[in-house]
């Protein structure tokens, strides 16, 4: 069993590095650290100062001691902050997973090495200096401390979440309404016992019932306390009901069986059922329901698929079969992290710790030295626009944009309705496009716009002054 243990450790502290090697930069990471560089100097920011067109309107910062903590890191990593953060992420995860569950990943290595295998292919995607990362530590928690109080009655660790809701909203409150969720699952199934079929129910006690309701509450209140106070309770559910922008951000679509990097999620979903099925022992209501839960968020969107494996680490190695295996087995599976650990380091080359990601120097050069006043930009350049001081006409924050731009944004970037109109409205002076969206064809050959930079990518217009 120490073996089996060690194995353990180094199969998870292997995956942890593996994932690290797999960070990429993304273009929301630099208002992130921007905002977060604004804030540490002059104090958190709850209107926008970054966008020509929306400068002064609210702005939603949800995320605001996320950014200021990230850039701290830069502060003491200089250039690795990034990979310094992910990599702090990624590990407090992984501890807070194997701390908790130690015993039950030790049951059977070949079911756990599997189900991490899963784990780490699932978030290949979602490997970024991005505030979700410690969201994922928080959900954790959050589920520990809920069936701590589920399995024992007299237990009073649920009592620390609350405090953690008041963290969560300020780190990254779109998420944060999972403290007061989970909680209310978890007393709503602990309401009924029942035996049926394979599925299977105990009522919980009183003193259970009544700690889930205090914590819901304290939860509900601890959301609240942050700078935007009320608004950030209700911020996630109004942000669902955005169909302009769920319908246009890629992290937002629904899993697909029409794209074949989806098929992980959908395998890993099987494995799970299969095992639950395949288990000599009763389902429990509690773990069905959750199930539920982080499958429908996963379905949903592709953004929330980790917090199926997430939860259900608490839950599925109650149902695998303890298999004791041999050293020889042993050897070949430490074989394997050797394998990771190689395939890592080969990755680390590739790693992007440079300040751009999208523009190159040159032309963020010309457009400093141009210096307009009414930049049209693609969505995936606002963040890095913003990061060399330029103003956006939108970036990578969709909540601020949705209500006031980004509808005529997507129109004019893909020649919808009345695009002219739109162009005309907005009077741009500059113009800095993807050589792949339809407003390209649109402007090259149109005398009312001169091609002032171009590489293989982007081009950069500027509009004549006689048009």
């Amino acid at each position: 069993m120490k073996k089996t243990k060690i194995f353990v450790i180094l199969l998870l502290v292997s995956i942890s590095i593996f994932l690290v090697s797999r960070f990429v930069l993304d273009t929301d990471y630099f208002w992130h650290i921007k905002a977060g560089c604004e804030m540490f100097k002059n104090g958190v920011l709850t209107h926008d100062i970054f966008s020509w067109f929306v400068l002064g309107k609210y702005w939603m910062s949800h995320e605001w001691l996320f950014e200021i903590y990230l850039y701290i890191y830069k502060i003491i990593f200089g250039n690795y902050h990034t990979i310094a953060y992910v990599g702090t992420s990624i590990f407090l995860l992984i501890f807070i997973l194997y701390i908790f569950n130690k015993d039950n990943f030790s049951k059977n290595i070949f079911y756990t090495l599997f189900y991490f295998v899963l784990f780490a292919t699932m978030g290949l995607a979602f490997i970024q200096a991005r505030p979700h990362m410690i969201s994922y530590s928080f959900i954790a928690l959050t589920i520990y401390l809920c069936f701590d109080l589920y399995k024992n009655k007299d237990s009073k660790k649920i009592y620390f979440l609350p405090l953690i809701s008041i963290l969560w909203s300020n780190v990254h409150g779109g998420s944060s309404n999972l403290s007061y969720i989970l909680c209310i699952i978890f007393l709503v199934c602990g309401l009924f016992s029942f035996k049926f079929k394979k599925i299977e129910s105990d009522r919980i006690s009183k003193m259970q019932i009544y700690r889930y309701l205090l914590v819901i509450v304290l939860c509900m209140i601890g959301i609240c306390i942050n700078i935007h106070g009320v608004k950030m309770f209700i911020y996630p559910y109004i942000n669902m009901l955005d169909t302009t922008m769920i319908n246009n951000i890629n992290e937002w679509q629904p899993t697909s069986l029409g794209v074949l990097y989806h098929y992980v999620y959908y395998i890993y979903l099987l494995f799970i059922i299969m095992t639950m099925l395949v288990s000599s022992k009763k389902i429990k209501l509690i773990d069905f329901v959750l199930l539920l839960f982080v499958s429908y968020l996963g379905l949903k969107s592709v953004r929330f698929w980790l917090y199926s494996p997430i939860v259900m680490s608490f839950i599925i190695f109650d149902y695998v079969k303890e298999i004791r295996v041999s050293n020889l087995p042993i050897y070949i599976l430490s074989s394997l992290i050797v394998l990771i650990l190689g395939v890592s380091i080969y990755n680390s080359k590739y790693i992007n710790i440079t300040n751009h990601l999208n523009l190159d120097d040159e032309v963020i050069k010309i457009i400093k030295k141009e210096n307009p006043k009414r930049l049209f930009n693609m969505y995936e350049y606002g963040g890095e626009l913003i990061y060399n001081d330029i103003s956006v006409f939108i970036d990578g924050r969709a909540d601020l944009y949705s209500k006031y731009n980004f509808k005529d944004y997507l129109d004019i970037a893909n020649l919808n309705n009345d695009y002219k109109k739109l162009i005309d409205k907005y009077d741009f002076d500059y113009l800095l496009i993807n050589k792949k969206a339809n407003i390209y064809y649109y402007l090259k050959d149109n005398d009312g716009y001169n091609n002032i930079y171009e590489n293989k990518n982007l081009i950069l217009y500027k509009k004549t002054v006689n048009y």
